[in-house]
């Protein structure tokens, strides 16, 4: 998992940061049987989404996967155990 960058970009950070806050949000109108502070709280959380999908389309996410090429075989098997055998 070290040599993955799965959600560490601005992009990732900042949607998330912004949904967390419409949860919160969400969550204390819930307790104040508030409906309409509720729903503000489910604005921002498809807000957070919406601006991070905007940041990625801006390049500020994950760059796209390039397609993986086949690495030509450096020896075939049968030199590789000659090589162990002598």
């Amino acid at each position: 998992m070290a040599g993955h960058n799965h959600g560490h970009t601005p992009a990732a950070w900042t949607g998330v940061t912004i949904a967390f806050i419409g949860f919160c949000v969400a969550g204390a109108f819930t307790v104040a049987a508030s409906p309409l502070g509720f729903w503000a709280g489910i604005v921002i959380i498809a807000l957070g989404g919406v601006v991070g999908m905007a940041m990625r389309a801006a390049g500020l996410g994950m760059p796209k996967a390039q397609p993986v090429r086949p690495q030509p075989a450096v020896q075939s098997q049968t030199q590789a155990q000659a090589q162990t055998q002598s």
